[in-house]
């Protein structure tokens, strides 16, 4: 009875403890886990909850299935302005960057002839097997599909982005870190995903041309000549997702269920030492043009 007793008390203590719940992009696991550690050790009556999938499915978490939610991180800015402003949410904060790369391993075929110009042709071989993210759920799935149609207009390629996409459809994921077993275990050799994650990983990469990597704000004009449809919010409903500079964004939902501690945390992610936190895991600073509406206690830290 004492040890029954001891544990539900225990049960109680830990109950006790205020629930922060994020939605995440797959690509912020790593870096996001690190935020948790560090924020939990300043405050340990705060539990982060956190759920990581592909951004589009975060916001469908959000709007289709009605889930209780403090804060989304996406992969990408357009995600919440697409899916949850103004309903959902009221702004919406630019953090940090990234680019797409392609990430290999020892044993990948044409491992040692891969290159900018070619890389197209060498994911198209017969023996060469590739994963990608699906468009509908992930925005690397989406990104993907872009660098394969700006790399197709690039090089006056006629043919190519279809090819591809024909090409390996088994190896499609809903988010892109599900990827990583898949080439780890050589049973595709290459797949397509971000810089950061193939660093945090400690993958080989090949980093692709500026006009088809997604990673220049100056080139935007350029990427907007590639767009991807992807699923909406209704059955049948479509949505274009066009080419820009890949740019991660948060937001706190209008119904968080716990918004002041979620403020918290948002400022400890946006102070140095959670920028420190973020850039060590391979993902740069970008900083909002407008602060219309932000919460007065971020803008000190943009």
């Amino acid at each position: 009875m004492i040890i029954v007793f001891a544990v539900l008390m225990l049960g109680c203590g830990q109950n006790d403890k205020r629930e922060i719940i994020i939605f995440h992009a797959g690509s912020l696991s790593v870096p996001m886990a690190e935020l948790e550690a560090a924020f939990e050790d300043k405050h340990p009556h705060i539990d982060i909850v956190r759920e990581a999938t592909g951004s589009v499915d975060c916001a469908r978490k959000i709007t289709e299935l009605n889930k209780s939610c403090d804060i989304m991180a996406s992969a990408d800015v357009s995600v919440i302005d697409t899916f949850l402003i103004p309903e959902y949410a009221t702004w919406n904060l630019p953090f940090a960057g990234n680019e797409m790369v392609i990430a290999f391993t020892e044993k990948s075929r044409y491992k040692e002839s891969i290159s900018n110009s070619n890389w197209h042709q060498i994911l198209a071989k017969k023996d060469v097997y590739y994963g990608r993210s699906d468009p509908d759920a992930d925005p690397c799935g989406y990104r993907s599909v872009l660098s394969m149609k700006l790399q197709e207009k690039r090089l006056a390629a006629n043919g190519l982005t279809q090819q591809l996409m024909t090409k390996d459809q088994e190896y499609i994921r809903p988010k892109e870190t599900d990827l990583l077993g898949l080439l780890e275990s050589h049973a595709i050799d290459y797949i397509f995903i971000y810089r950061s994650v193939a660093e945090q990983h400690k993958l080989p990469y090949l980093r692709l041309s500026d006009s088809v990597n997604l990673s220049k704000p100056a080139l935007n004009n350029w990427y907007s000549n590639a767009e991807v449809a992807i699923a909406g919010n209704k059955p049948g409903q479509t949505v274009q997702m066009q080419g820009q500079a890949m740019v991660y964004s948060t937001t706190l939902l209008n119904m968080a269920p716990n918004p002041e501690d979620a403020l918290s945390f948002l400022q400890f992610m946006l102070n140095k030492e959670g920028r420190k936190i973020i850039k060590q895991n391979g993902q740069n600073a970008v900083y909002p043009k407008n602060t219309n509406q932000i919460p007065e206690k971020l803008l000190p830290l943009l």
